[in-house]
């Protein structure tokens, strides 16, 4: 009972801090870009110049988490291990830049080769067991743009490996078959602007 209600409370305090995040991105003039476990701050997608992060020379931890997807069925970190490079794409039903990409993200999903690249949504205002109408709600948007990839529901376990230094949404981790976040964006870009950052990671690995 008392893991719940801790869960329920680290939900809620997440969708208020992003609902704030994400308002402030509509004023912001770029994504950002941020080493591996440092924190981030809010942009948008008014402009796609990239700010190029510095590698931390020290191995970030390796991320860990068991979720469910929006049909219920249990995803764990150890769908990392299958493809070289992971985007996880943390976006909310009430973020109209999250929304806006999510089309280009569902052509992307679609353009590589299942051990090179792969790519998963979390939504982050619907949690774990949330009523029907909520989730299908989700369900809908994510039809309505094309984002035919696996989208994750928020629990404790996503929130303590991903989301604890998310101030806005969009956020996008990407992610070794390791585990080890190797670059973090927040705001949202154009398909070609992503597909760039993801074919200079795929290089690098």
């Amino acid at each position: 009972m008392c893991r719940k209600f801790i869960s329920y409370l680290l939900s809620a305090i997440l969708i208020l801090t992003l609902s704030c995040g994400c308002s402030a991105q509509e004023e912001a003039k770029e994504p950002a870009h941020s080493s591996p476990g440092s924190a981030v701050e809010g942009a948008d997608n008014s402009s796609h110049n990239a700010v190029t992060s510095s590698q931390e020379e020290d191995t970030p931890d390796t991320v860990t988490f068991t979720a469910q997807d929006m049909e219920g069925n249990t995803v764990s970190s150890d769908v990392l291990s299958g493809t070289r490079l992971t985007m996880i794409n943390v976006w909310a039903t009430y973020c109209n830049p999250c929304l806006r990409e999510m089309p280009g993200l569902g052509e992307l999903a679609g353009e590589y080769e299942a051990t090179d690249f792969q790519l998963i949504g979390i939504v982050s205002d619907v949690q774990e067991g949330a009523k029907e109408s909520v989730i299908e709600k989700a369900e809908s948007l994510i039809e309505q743009t094309n984002a035919a990839y696996p989208h994750l529901l928020l629990n404790e376990s996503l929130y303590n490996a991903l989301l604890t230094e998310v101030t806005a949404v969009p956020t996008t981790f990407f992610l070794d078959k390791e585990g080890r976040i190797l670059d973090t964006v927040v705001g949202s870009m154009a398909k070609e602007d992503w597909k760039e950052i993801i074919d200079g990671l795929l290089e690098e690995l």
